[in-house]
Parts: C-alpha cells; sequence; structure tokens
C-alpha cells in the first residue's frame, strides 16, 4: 500500500507540472482527484514506485473502453467523444471510479504505465546518430519496444533555420514530426537519413505482447485520452513492430540487465536506452549496473534531468525545471568504459512526448 498523503502529492505536481497545457481533461481530473480522499485512495493499492496518477487514469481510460456507451465516454476524444471538461466531468468520473472501485484497485495493483510513446523517437533519432553504428540497442522498460524501432521511421523536423529536415527511410509506414529549436549558443545537430541498428534487445519485467488483446488494450488505456493523434501512431507503430518484434528479455533493469546485454553480439556498439523509466527504479543502482556491465557502453537517455543525467553529471541546475516551469526530459549520451565515465553530454531539452526538441550548446 503507498501512503494516501503520498498519492494526492503526485496527482497534484501532475495536474500543475505535466498535464497543464498538454492535457486538459487530465489535469481536470488529477487536480480535482488530488482533493478528494476517496479517488485518490484508489491509487493506494498500487506498489509505491508504480503509485503515480497516469496509473490511475490508465486504469479509469480501461474501464471507460470496456464501456463505451457510458455518459463518461462524452469527454474521452480517444472514444469518440467532443465533450470538453466542464461542470459535469468530474462528477460524472468520480461516480464511475467509485461505483467500480475494486476493478480499479485491481488494476491499479496488478498493471504499471506502459506508456509506448513511440513519438519519443524523434527526441532519441539524433542522439543514437552520434554514436558510429551500426549499434546493437537495449531498451530498458521496455514494453512493447515499439522505441527499437526508431530505425523504421520517418522523421520531420520542423526548424526556424534551416526549414524541414527529413530522415529515415523513404517509405516508412510511420512518419514522426518534431520542432527543433536551438538553444542559444546551439548549432543544429547533424541529423543523418538513416541510423544502423544491428541488434534490437527489450528488457522489462512484463514485456508487452501485442497480439494479446487484454495487453494492447491496457497499452492503449495509456495513451491519455484526449490525445487520439497519439493513440493513432500507437497502432501504426504497433503494426511495424509486429513485421519485425525484437528480441524480449523478461527480467529486472539492474539485476538482468547483464543477461540482457549478453544477447548483444560483442562486436557491435552496445547502447542501453532508457526512456521516461528511471522514475520507476532506484537511478544509482541502474547506472553502476550499466557502468559495470564489463564492456564499453553508451547509455542513451531520456529522462527528467533528477533522475538521469544528475546520477553522472551533478550541478546542473539549468536542466532542473523553475518553481512556475512545466516539468521538461533531457537527453542525455553517456559514455562507460572499465567502469568509468569517460564521456556525459546533455544533449537536448524536450517537450515530454516528443513535441519539441531544443538542442543545447
Amino acid at each position: 500500500m503507498t501512503s494516501l498523503d503520498l498519492v494526492r502529492q503526485r496527482l497534484a505536481r501532475f495536474a500543475r507540472s505535466e498535464a497543464h497545457g498538454v492535457s486538459p481533461l487530465y489535469e481536470h481530473l488529477a487536480a480535482r482527484a488530488a482533493d478528494d480522499p476517496e479517488v485518490a485512495g484508489l491509487l493506494t493499492a498500487a506498489p509505491e514506485r508504480f503509485a503515480h496518477a497516469t496509473l490511475l487514469l490508465a486504469a479509469a481510460h480501461r474501464l471507460v473502453q470496456a464501456e463505451p456507451f457510458h455518459e463518461l465516454s462524452n469527454y474521452y476524444p480517444s472514444l469518440g467523444g467532443t465533450y470538453g471538461a466542464d461542470e459535469g466531468t468530474w462528477r460524472l468520473f468520480r461516480e464511475f471510479v467509485l461505483q467500480r472501485a475494486d476493478r480499479v484497485r485491481e488494476l491499479v495493483a496488478t498493471r504499471t504505465v506502459q506508456t509506448n510513446e513511440v513519438r519519443r523517437a524523434t527526441l532519441l533519432y539524433p542522439a543514437l546518430a552520434k554514436v558510429k553504428g551500426p549499434v546493437g540497442l537495449l531498451e530498458v522498460g521496455c514494453s512493447a519496444g515499439l522505441l527499437l524501432g526508431l530505425d523504421q521511421y520517418g522523421y520531420r523536423y520542423q526548424t526556424q533555420q534551416a526549414g524541414q529536415l527529413v530522415a529515415g527511410p523513404a517509405k516508412a509506414a510511420l512518419g514522426l514530426h518534431c520542432a527543433l529549436e536551438q538553444a542559444p549558443g546551439a548549432e543544429l545537430p547533424k541529423i543523418p537519413k538513416t541510423v544502423k541498428v544491428a541488434a534490437k534487445v527489450g528488457l522489462d519485467r512484463a514485456p508487452a505482447d501485442l497480439t494479446d488483446e487484454d495487453t494492447y488494450a491496457w497499452l492503449e488505456a495509456c495513451v491519455w485520452a484526449d490525445q487520439p493523434e497519439r493513440l493513432r501512431l500507437f497502432g501504426v507503430a504497433a503494426t511495424v513492430q509486429r513485421k519485425s518484434p525484437p528480441e524480449f528479455v523478461v527480467g529486472d533493469a539492474v539485476a538482468d540487465l547483464g543477461k540482457a546485454a549478453d544477447r548483444v553480439p560483442a562486436d557491435l556498439p552496445l547502447v542501453v536506452l532508457t526512456s521516461n523509466v528511471l522514475p520507476y527504479l532506484a537511478g544509482e543502482e541502474f547506472v553502476a549496473a550499466v557502468r559495470d556491465l564489463g564492456r564499453p557502453v553508451w547509455w542513451l537517455s531520456h529522462e527528467e534531468y533528477a533522475a538521469g543525467l544528475a546520477h553522472v553529471l551533478p550541478g546542473r541546475d539549468d536542466l532542473r525545471p523553475g518553481p512556475d516551469e512545466p516539468a521538461f526530459g533531457v537527453v542525455g549520451l553517456v559514455r562507460f568504459e572499465g567502469g568509468e565515465v569517460r564521456s556525459a553530454q546533455a544533449l537536448a531539452k524536450t517537450a515530454p512526448h516528443g513535441q519539441r526538441l531544443v538542442w543545447l550548446p
């Protein structure tokens, strides 16, 4: 069980720092849930490291999926709803989840958020291009492994200085767009037409099987309900993945990292990838596990600074959001060799779901 105070704090923070300006529906619901002990209390059934606002919202989304004619679905664009959040939204949501409290608790106790936000591939592509390939890519906390397909997607980066930069296979089934900006003093990154990935391995405590109907529905439920474009992109990426699935290893992100790394041929540069995973892990233990793999390794990360790069690149307060600033991610690239950090770079600040990339000096 997780304490009620903690989940209420997390709900309020999510509404204020993550959903604000991005998801009007989830900002509305999370803010009110933070002030409602009965609704917030549903989330206490989750283990503390997984008890985040997005888990409660995903559980509710899954149950609305199962009852698509319920009045609440009118507020869920993912289910065809067209209503914006209004004075009736919270009342309907509250009644809905409390009437199904046992089912909500079961979901939050047994599931984890597996977002599979494929648009984050746009944030990782320029960073991966800095590692001379072909590479072996190992994604930790991979869920369905959609980011492992980043070499198969098409990319369009919109820049003010150079117009639109295009990368990826010419006939890619999935096309992704991202605004690419330069921080003061920065130059635009080199974005090659292709990156070469020769091996793909995903490590997860419960890799998501896209051929399983219930698993697929849960992954859809983890997409924020008022962002149907994200749902469409997930569906296309899932189709791409089914045609050439990566190798999955079932295991712990720390204890089984070496076992997963052994699946990447020794003659390939090993790139360990994490994207919005470290808040659910013991960060220092994970970084130590990467460092001690016994072979040269790159760690390519897209995490909040405090959860990720702070462990190897301390003192960068410029990478922390200000008091009134929305949360943002940081793309980092770290090289370990001989059990030591050989280089560590913060490459870019990001919007959390891949909408924008601000390249740093």
